[in-house]
């Protein structure tokens, strides 16, 4: 188990983009999508560029249980979601830092949530 989250963790301090999995809160299926994050210590950030929004944020609140894959390395997380002002801002700030203030501006266009996702 170390060794693959040793892995991960690498694979994850290589890239800019990770797939999660979440199950849909209506269908009941799996949606892989797409997304930025960022990996502090242990911790895994997520920000829906939507915000509360967001379709994938909205399945995670009915399922907390999240897929992570990094360039073939694969995990299962809990996803917890993070809605005080503070810990968002502070979450915008690490994703500002790793793809700058622009390209976040850009992607993103509601801030009131994000997640904080651990690994199981």
């Amino acid at each position: 188990m170390a060794a693959r989250n040793d892995a991960l963790k690498d694979r994850l301090s290589r890239s800019r983009e990770i797939n999660i999995t979440v199950t849909g809160r209506k269908s009941g299926r799996t949606i892989s999508i797409p997304v930025w994050f960022v990996l502090e210590d242990d911790k895994l950030f997520l920000l829906p560029v939507q915000g509360s929004d967001t379709q994938w944020y909205k399945n995670v609140l009915n399922n907390p249980l999240i897929r992570i894959d990094a360039g073939g390395a694969e995990a299962e997380f809990n996803a917890v979601p993070v809605t005080d002002a503070a810990q968002v801002l502070s979450v915008i700030e690490k994703f500002r830092d790793k793809y700058g203030t622009k390209d976040v501006k850009k992607y993103y266009s509601k801030f009131d949530v994000a997640i904080l996702a651990h690994m199981r």
